[in-house]
């Protein structure tokens, strides 16, 4: 047999079986084409069509005339419609039908994996039996397709999708726009404020643009803006707290903190000094509290009052 799955071929229309669909050649051997695979008008017999070579439900080699969004070795960055605990991602791949991601393709924590809606760069390959799947696009695929990050994007927030999500940081291809297929960046682990799946989505902002072209990502504002605005959320959480305390300071440990702020703790050591400086809390021992309330001052005059007194004395 001729054909190979995940390829487009132009094929002769060699005859009609009916219920089923029509019967395409490459005068060496057939492939079924069933009627829901036409696009536009029923051909005729003789006729000249292009189409897609896959295997359907039941691993046999059939014929479409829809469009896919890639074919055989090439890339494309196709959504996840479906996740299988045991099996993989399914990804759509614009046949009405869905490509399998295997399981052993994705990250080994389970928290790294893409979910639906997630948008994963992949290359169309054969598993060893010659079936259509995905393979991940790493950095030798990726790295073909992406220009340098311009200077004048020093300190700018950018979007883009995560390539690789590893313990030590995620690898995202931030958007081209107009310009090409993107640029390629990584956020250290330290700079995420939350772990990244596969295929996520994120914001982050521009930290430095190395020589290679390539950008460091943090997910952070700035220091003096992150400061302000840490300090605001690390307050208001403090004020909706019983008794006006929570059980974290500058001791307790930088997984705690992440974890219950998505942020690291040098920038809550930043957040809470400035409250402190600001006289609005204070720290005993694991715990940071409200400042309690200066007493009002009295509005007399304290020598009017003890003049006062002298003159109740002398009336008595």
């Amino acid at each position: 047999m001729t054909f190979e799955a995940g390829t487009t071929q132009i094929l002769r229309v060699a005859r009609e079986v009916s219920p089923y669909g029509y019967f395409l050649t490459d005068d060496e051997s057939d492939v079924l084409m069933h009627y829901t695979e036409l696009v536009g008008s029923k051909p005729k017999i003789g006729d000249q069509v292009e189409a897609f070579i896959f295997y359907d439900s039941e691993d046999r080699l059939a014929a479409t005339m829809k469009k896919p969004l890639l074919q055989l070795g090439e890339l494309a960055r196709l959504k996840v419609a479906d996740v299988h605990p045991r099996l993989g991602c399914f990804l759509e791949m614009g046949l009405g039908r869905q490509l399998l991601l295997p399981l052993s393709e994705l990250p080994e924590s389970i928290e790294y994996r893409p979910l639906p809606g997630d948008e994963v760069f992949v290359v169309m390959k054969h598993d060893k039996i010659g079936r259509l799947v995905a393979k991940i696009a790493f950095e030798e695929e990726l790295s073909e397709l992406v220009f340098a990050a311009p200077e004048s994007w020093n300190n700018q927030w950018v979007e883009g999708w995560v390539t690789k999500t590893l313990q030590l940081g995620s690898f995202v291809m931030i958007d081209g726009g107009v310009v090409g297929f993107g640029v390629y960046g990584l956020i250290p682990s330290a700079e995420r404020i939350r772990p990244l799946r596969l295929g996520e989505r994120v914001s982050a902002r521009v930290t430095f643009i190395r020589e290679d072209g390539r950008a460091n990502l943090s997910m952070a504002q700035r220091k003096e803006v992150g400061r302000v605005e840490d300090a605001d959320r690390i307050l208001a959480f403090i004020k909706e707290r019983p008794g006006g305390g929570m059980p974290y300071s500058d001791q307790t440990d930088a997984d705690i903190i992440k974890q219950k702020f998505g942020i690291s703790k040098g920038a809550f050591k930043r957040a809470v000094g400035k409250l402190m400086r600001e006289r609005l809390v204070t720290q005993k021992g694991s715990w940071t509290y409200l400042a309690v309330e200066p007493a009002a001052e009295q509005s007399e005059d304290p020598s009017a009052a003890i003049g006062s007194d002298a003159e109740g004395a002398d009336g008595q």
